[in-house]
């Protein structure tokens, strides 16, 4: 089968191997070309991914039998319907369906509107004095956020106490001048987790649990990025969400998944949910409109079913089945010196892949080029894979020794320190938890 791979960062290259992996022929458009990507496929088409036009065109190039879509921004432009239209199937949804990543306003809208479990209060403004009384009025800590998309980076958490709430409106208003209106939203303070499934627009499928590490430094400190690592458990869980907590998240995307059918923008591919684990239970913070990055990491190496077959199924409206190995994953991305402020570009790593693979680790390229030049952002991951998390990441953390030059990454990620952290601040808020089962 051929398949055409819209993308080429990290989450992309786990999603190549694992259609080649799977059998499939690969066939790759992307602004730049990444290493790892470039030797898994038969041809490359360099384009910004964005450009709906030249997607479309190499892909009747090619006589692509499907095309999976791997970042946000193309959703966004309506690749999916481009492609649907000119006969060619996409694991995607649509632009309209998107939106529930790329209009935060219209999910927030959606969600009440369909009374979806988890949800928060929220209100969109365009006129800052409403929104200044609207804060004051509310009388509880704010989270402010664009109404687009930001790759992960635009959210800005404002935790003021009565009497000090002069940043919260001082982001919002800058908002409102810059993009004409922002959402406003109620903070729930808890631990975030990633919760991905799988749909074909009626059938749920879960992937594993994962966590990501959204600061740039180690002891969740520093700017946010658009994430420094993630980890997942071998039961498909994570030791601070109990099977009820699941059950509820769980709930949460089948119930987003009918109501977009119920809408008629029925949604499939892979939604991502962002959920906040309060005191009350799971929270949703945000839905994503494809796999996460580093998150793709963690689930795709763990996947038995041929994701060819997954493909297949998301695409035809005839979703079967998606089984996971029970092994834990860490994922530790190496970013640039500065990242994400004032990243250096520009400048070559060294990659010893058969180091890194006599470790035990898997190697995943993203924001680097073939030279080994980094761009800016993430510039590559390093996987480790095993029975414990324990385990996965020693293995994570003795791969990384493979990569040298002006890099930095989190050396926390997946420890048992800052998972310990994890679990301890759900027990502060009175959960009941098992022991730590990773």
């Amino acid at each position: 089968m051929k398949i055409l791979l819209v993308g080429g960062g990290g989450r992309e290259h786990a999603i190549g191997e694992a259609l080649v992996r799977s059998g499939s022929e690969l066939y790759l458009v992307s602004k730049h070309k990444n290493p790892g990507l470039a030797r898994l496929s038969k041809d490359y088409e360099l384009a910004k991914e964005t450009d709906v036009g030249k997607v479309l065109d190499f892909a009747l190039k090619w006589g692509v039998d499907i095309a999976f879509i791997g970042p946000e921004a193309p959703l966004e432009k309506g690749v999916v319907n481009v492609l649907e239209e000119n006969g060619i199937p996409a694991v995607g949804p649509s632009k309209e369906a998107a939106r529930l990543e790329t209009d935060k306003a219209f999910a927030r809208a959606f969600m009440e509107r369909h009374k979806i479990p988890g949800r928060k209060t929220f209100r969109v403004f365009d006129d800052p004095a409403e929104m200044r009384s609207w804060i004051d009025d509310f009388g509880k800590p704010v989270v402010v956020k664009p109404l687009g998309l930001t790759g992960g980076k635009g959210v800005k958490v404002v935790g003021y106490q009565l009497g000090n709430n002069e940043e919260a409106k001082a982001y919002a208003e800058e908002l409102i001048r810059r993009d004409g209106k922002v959402l406003v939203e109620e903070r729930t303070d808890g631990v975030e987790f990633t919760f991905q499934v799988f749909t074909d627009g009626k059938k749920v499928i879960p992937m594993p649990l994962a966590q990501d590490y959204p600061h740039a430094y180690e002891d969740d400190r520093g700017p946010i990025t658009g994430g420094m690592g993630s980890y997942s458990c071998p039961n498909h869980l994570l030791p601070f969400v109990t099977k009820e907590d699941y059950e509820k998240a769980l709930e949460t995307l089948k119930a987003t998944v009918k109501a977009m059918r119920k809408e008629g923008t029925p949604y499939k591919g892979i939604l991502y949910g962002q959920f906040m684990l309060s005191k009350d239970g799971p929270v949703i913070i945000e839905y994503n409109a494809r796999f996460g990055d580093p998150e793709a990491m963690n689930v795709l190496p763990l996947l038995k079913t041929p994701l060819t077959d997954v493909a297949e199924g998301i695409a035809d409206g005839n979703l079967r089945k998606a089984e996971f190995e029970s092994k834990a994953t860490v994922v530790k991305y190496l970013a640039p010196k500065g990242y994400p402020t004032n990243p250096l570009r520009g400048v070559k790593v060294e990659v010893d892949e058969e180091g890194i693979r006599e470790a035990g680790a898997r190697l995943y390229y993203a924001s680097i080029d073939e030279n080994l030049t980094m761009l800016g952002s993430r510039a590559l991951a390093v996987v480790g894979i095993a029975d414990s998390l324990e385990e996965a990441e020693r293995i994570s953390s003795t791969g990384i020794k493979g990569v040298k030059g002006e890099v930095f990454y989190r050396a926390d990620i997946g420890t048992k320190e800052s998972v310990e952290k994890r679990i301890r601040i759900m027990r502060e808020f009175g959960k009941e938890l098992e022991p730590n089962s990773c």
